[in-house]
């Protein structure tokens, strides 16, 4: 495999590098949290800009038509900088989805507003009693007229309290747990009997609750096919945990570079703490844990959009627990070195811890892609 960037890549890191670098300082970070919608729409408007809004979608609709790999170097320099905007929700997620499932109708009217930066998109599949058993839908989809009506709740759904446009999975046909039956709705916020609850997760980054109560719909929000979606929400949420693996490189890599400063810097006994041998061996062991992680975080996004479902499956299940491994090892080692201060609110290094837990459960924790994985490979 060749592991080197092209110049569109090359480009791609560069220029979020770069933005990171200069407009998501830490105290900066902080300042957009308190603002209103806990993100930056400025800052939202500069990647429609540059472009990485667009890395995916065709270049009719305004896009670069780049592939998945292109949209992890982007990811894993965000992970670095703890970016809080709705991106996966949008960009990874949403307009994924659009890409995927969506009729030329749907991709034109919605995926250019998505790269101008003029709607942010939700994925509406998890529900209270769901967890990560994905055909666990009890959101129910029954024509009504010439459309249907949706009834049910779903829970954490990423980006939801700022969302202009939902996509929802409701079932048509069959009950909770069943693979076929399931069906994907387009459905705006202003949809009447559409309820959003959103508030802040333990990283900062915004979620919401979201309540059906016969939300009306014509036909046309159908996204791909009635009672067939189970394949794109599997395809979806495999590349939403692709590129939590991509940020979560960057997360680490950032912790790391802050934990060898530290130990630079932090004297004991009249000499920097880095030079006890003790944490110059916990300091390797993080570095090689960074390393492990970012191999199979390479190979994640190199098979994400694979048409293979079973292998690709186990190639983003293999990552996701290395990558959950590494970033509990590199948390807990870090906040080791630091001593208190690495989990106060003031300094930054326990906010990377917080991000790196979040991921390990988003889209299954170590536990449950082990178990997926063991499953598959038999």
């Amino acid at each position: 495999m060749d592991f080197s960037l092209s110049d569109t890549q090359q480009m791609l890191r560069d220029t979020a590098e770069r933005l990171v670098r200069e407009r998501y300082g830490f105290e900066e970070r902080k300042r957009i949290l308190a603002g209103p919608g806990g993100f930056s729409r400025e800052l939202w408007a500069t990647y429609a800009e540059l472009g990485l809004l667009g890395i995916e979608v065709a270049e009719d609709q305004g896009g670069i038509g780049g592939n998945f790999q292109d949209l992890a170097i982007v990811l894993e320099a965000f992970g670095r900088g703890l970016v809080v905007e709705p991106y996966v929700p949008t960009v990874v997620l949403g307009a994924g989805l659009v890409n995927a499932a969506g009729s030329d109708a749907q991709k034109a009217d919605i995926l250019p507003r998505v790269v101008g930066g003029e709607a942010y998109l939700a994925f509406a599949h998890g529900e209270p009693k769901s967890r990560y058993t994905l055909a666990h839908v009890a959101t129910s989809a029954t024509a009504d007229g010439d459309g249907f009506s949706l009834t049910g709740d779903k829970a954490v759904v990423l980006g939801g309290d700022v969302a202009d446009l939902f996509i929802v999975s409701a079932r048509t046909a069959g009950k909770a747990g069943d693979t076929d039956g399931l069906s994907l709705f387009l459905v705006p916020k202003d949809a009447a009997g559409l309820t959003v609850r959103g508030y802040p997760t333990v990283d900062g980054t915004r979620a919401a609750e979201v309540s059906l109560r016969g939300a009306k719909v014509g036909r046309d929000a159908l996204l791909g096919p009635e009672g067939g979606a189970f394949p794109l929400i599997a395809q979806a949420l495999d590349r939403g945990a692709a590129a939590l693996c991509a940020e979560a490189v960057g997360v680490m890599t950032a912790l790391n570079e802050l934990t060898l400063d530290y130990l630079k810097t932090r004297t004991q006994f009249g000499v920097p703490i880095g030079s006890f041998q003790v944490l110059q061996h916990h300091m390797a062991d993080m570095f090689i844990a960074q390393e492990q992680a970012r191999s199979m975080a390479i190979l994640a996004a190199s098979r994400a959009d694979s048409a293979d479902a079973a292998a690709r499956s186990r190639a983003i299940s293999a990552a996701k627990v290395q990558v959950g491994k590494s970033a509990r090892f590199i948390g807990q080692q870090s906040v080791q070195m630091h001593g208190g201060i690495g989990i106060t609110e003031e300094y930054v290094a326990g906010h990377y811890f917080k991000r790196l837990t979040t991921i390990d459960r988003t889209f299954g924790d170590v536990d449950f892609h082990l178990t997926r994985f063991a499953t598959l490979a038999a």
